[in-house]
């Protein structure tokens, strides 16, 4: 089977159900920027020595590939997409908890960084926040499953957490935030 298919050559794209739409409509804003997302966590997750976490973090990126099969899909869709459930925002949840155990109380903001694979869930979550603003717009416009927003807000605080851990386990330094003068 070859990987082009010379259909999108004009601007547009199918979504799950067949509907042609242009490349710049909003499902495909929002489900693009969640596939950037979940590329972004690969590289995160390829990056650290924190192996331990590598399933957590492809399930993750699992369940980024169920949201965007959901915004890919527009309401005239009669195919059944894999279920996003109140239990994949809670383990995210269980995770930060997991991992505030071992962290330091924050005590004032601080600059993205810490040590690579900090620096890069850091990269992951500012992806994860414009996901939540494509998907914010979308559904200004057509109705979508409102787990797919708090699972995004919970994901981008998972990755706050997770840049903060990933700095403690691999023997980096958070830097406080001071305004400059």
């Amino acid at each position: 089977m070859k990987i082009y298919t010379k259909t999108g050559d004009k601007g547009q794209t199918s979504l799950v159900s067949g509907e042609r739409v242009a490349k710049d409509h909003l499902r495909i804003e929002a489900y693009g920027t969640v596939d950037e997302l979940n590329a972004s966590l690969g590289l995160m997750k390829d990056s650290s020595d924190s192996v331990d976490l590598n399933p957590e973090i492809e399930a993750i990126q699992s369940l980024l590939f169920t949201i965007g099969s959901h915004l890919a899909a527009s309401p005239k869709n009669k195919m059944a997409l894999p279920e996003i459930g109140e239990e994949h925002i809670l383990d995210l949840e269980k995770a930060m908890d997991r991992m505030d155990e071992s962290l330091e109380p924050l005590k004032n903001f601080i600059l993205p960084g810490g040590d690579p694979s900090a620096s890069l869930a850091h990269v992951s979550r500012t992806i994860c926040r414009r996901a939540e603003r494509r998907v914010v717009s979308l559904m200004e416009h057509e109705a979508i499953d409102d787990r797919i927003l708090r699972y995004l807000n919970r994901l981008s605080d998972y990755l706050f957490t997770l840049a903060r851990y990933y700095t403690k386990v691999h023997g980096g330094e958070e830097t406080p935030w001071k305004p400059v003068k």
